[in-house]
């Protein structure tokens, strides 16, 4: 049976994005050429890859099972083709990373811009992305994480700042109506500005001192997922709406200007920093080789 490349690469960008609409968005294309493709594979494979209707579509059984098997099937043929680079000074190619909201944020600014002013055939797709990821299977090259949330089986890499802290705050306005929490029990009579991960769990908020350690899972007027959704978390404090627990690199600039008061700070325990990964059972790809050199050379310099 003949498949063409294009139309299987056709399919699993319209299922990792969820329509072809976004797909063609994401990678360059047109919704009708990719319409087109996903008909032509159907016709050649004589079975229906994705259930259609006039607002969304979703995966067959078939589709699905294709899908899962696919996916790191051309990353790998993305990776062999990457290798041809590697005959050349400087390494062309994508690089698709996953990473978490606070990451995007706080530590790739400081990194992409620099790597990319060095090396100008690569390209780099970033998807923020806050839930736990099977990296091969979303078609990404490599993903960043915290230590608790690293895949098995995978090489990690240490990348930004090597200790953060989340830091409870609030603004002075709040804190001079409800009163300044000693304790963090007494959060649970006070109105917290919470995160919630796309799976629907709330993020518990966490201390530790002198040994003892605190989970809460504290009332308040406001629930956002991660993502740009945290900026309206932070206005929401700076406003006196409550109080919030974000990274503190995310914090810092209204913490200095005032708007914003640290409480139970020495509740505030310092945890690891995040880890670039990738998966250990594939060649690496030449970009994704020079990123990890360059984060490595990065740390050095710190």
């Amino acid at each position: 049976m003949s498949l063409e490349l294009d139309d299987l690469s056709a399919f699993v960008a319209v299922a990792r994005a969820g329509g072809f609409r976004e797909a063609a968005r994401v990678s360059g294309s047109s919704a009708s050429g990719l319409s087109d493709a996903l008909r032509r594979l159907e016709t050649r494979l004589g079975t229906r890859l994705l259930h259609r209707s006039t607002r969304s579509i979703s995966l067959t059984e078939t589709g699905a099972r294709l899908f899962e098997r696919l996916s790191p099937a051309l990353a790998e043929i993305s990776a062999a083709l990457d290798t041809v680079h590697t005959q050349t000074d400087q390494p062309a190619g994508t690089i698709r990373l996953n990473v978490p909201a606070n990451v995007a944020r706080t530590v790739l600014p400081g990194i992409l811009s620099p790597f990319l002013i060095a090396y100008p055939q690569i390209r780099m797709e970033v998807t923020v992305e806050d839930s736990f990821v099977d990296i091969l299977a979303s078609g990404a090259d490599a993903g960043i994480r915290y230590e608790e949330r690293l895949e098995q089986d995978m090489i990690a890499v240490p990348i930004g700042p090597r200790t953060q802290r989340l830091l409870t705050v609030a603004a002075p306005s709040y804190l001079s109506m409800k009163g300044r929490p000693q304790h963090p029990g007494e959060l649970l009579e006070h109105a917290c500005l919470r995160l919630r991960f796309s799976g629907g769990a709330s993020a518990m908020w966490e201390f530790e001192k002198d040994g003892e350690v605190i989970r809460l899972d504290p009332p308040g007027p406001l629930l956002v997922q991660p993502g740009s959704a945290c900026d309206l978390l932070v206005e929401a404090a700076i406003a006196g709406l409550g109080i919030a627990c974000l990274f503190e690199d995310w914090l810092a600039p209204h913490i200095r200007n005032g708007a914003l008061d640290v409480v139970l700070e020495d509740w505030a325990t310092p945890f690891s920093g995040p880890m670039l990964y990738y998966s250990g059972r594939r060649q690496l790809p030449p970009p994704l080789r020079a990123f990890v050199d360059f984060i490595r050379s990065h740390a050095s310099e710190a």
